[in-house]
């Protein structure tokens, strides 16, 4: 489980929620009035128009969140601290991959609440060009932590599954979100909004040849293409699961 009490300093002003993004889970959450967001955070994403409590272990990243923000408290997936049907729907926003036990904390969302929406990474896609081309350990890591798709449907007892497109100028700052902005990998805050990059080794020779293939514009002919997308798939997905989801 991710050390967010050393990490996750930044979060409040570089993981800002996605327009876009947020539009997509707000949707998927349907007519739920009462929400739990597991793995909260600093309050990314968390819809205004309806009563959200946030369940959030970090104390750094509970101090984070903003003052307005929805009531929290400080526990872990695993266990949440909540009777059963306690709410109309849970969610979690890149956050699944940080917990010590997935299958346990699905089953406690499971337990709270009849819907469950997830914003995850699937491991079965094969990623952009920063991890294909500089940080190929860094895919390896994340295919490893992040549970495949489909064992997260099956243990939901079923739901869908779609694809999120990250735009071009997403103000999230996960990782994928700088797609096609790519000297924006170089800024070290912004490296240091994105947990997997703290757990990387000889990062910095991989950022130099970053650094001249952006100099040189290698990485604009090489990528050439990208640079007329307005959004891309990198491998977000939504998982929503529970009744009242068409």
């Amino acid at each position: 489980m991710s050390d967010y009490e050393r990490l996750g300093v930044g979060y409040a002003t570089r993981r800002r929620p996605e327009p876009r993004i947020a539009q997509a889970l707000v949707a998927a959450l349907g007519d739920a009035a009462t929400v739990l967001n597991v793995g909260a955070g600093t309050g990314s994403y968390e819809p205004v128009d309806r009563h959200v409590t946030a369940a959030e272990p970090s104390r750094r990243m509970l101090r984070q969140r903003p003052i307005g923000a929805a009531d929290a408290v400080q526990a872990v997936a695993e266990a949440l601290p909540f009777a059963d049907r306690s709410f109309a729907a849970t969610m979690a926003v890149l956050t699944i991959h940080h917990w010590s036990d997935w299958q346990q904390g699905l089953a406690e969302m499971r337990r709270v609440a009849d819907r469950v929406v997830i914003l995850t990474w699937d491991p079965a896609h094969p990623g952009f060009w920063l991890v294909q081309d500089h940080f190929p350990d860094l895919l390896a890591h994340d295919q490893r932590i992040f549970p495949p798709i489909g064992e997260l449907l099956e243990r939901l007892g079923g739901g869908r599954s779609e694809i999120v497109p990250v735009p071009h100028d997403c103000c999230d700052g996960f990782l994928g979100a700088y797609w096609r902005r790519p000297e924006a990998y170089l800024d070290a805050d912004v490296r240091r909004s994105i947990s997997t990059f703290a757990r990387l080794q000889d990062v910095a020779p991989r950022l130099e040849a970053l650094r001249q293939d952006l100099t040189t514009g290698r990485w604009h002919t090489t990528h050439a293409e990208l640079l007329q997308r307005p959004e891309l798939d990198v491998g977000y997905r939504l998982v929503v699961s529970g009744p009242a989801i068409a």
